[in-house]
């Protein structure tokens, strides 16, 4: 199976890694960590909770005016 992993730098050091199809959210200090991480969390959520169905998260930009 196939999911969605979104990567933002934690403003502490390292990296928190996020599955929006699952909404499992963990961290790591580099990214092949926090990926390592987000599976082993997503794994053990869908032992719990399987997907029926999914099909890949779409992630685009967007533009807001300066505050």
């Amino acid at each position: 199976m196939t999911l969605t992993a979104v990567l933002t730098q934690d403003s502490d050091g390292g990296y928190v890694a996020h599955n929006p199809e699952t909404g499992t959210t963990t961290q790591g200090a580099s990214v092949p960590e926090a990926l390592s991480n987000l599976r082993e969390a997503t794994e053990l959520y869908l032992e719990e909770f399987p997907l029926e169905s999914t099909s890949p998260a779409l992630m685009t930009t967007f533009q807001v005016a300066n505050a």
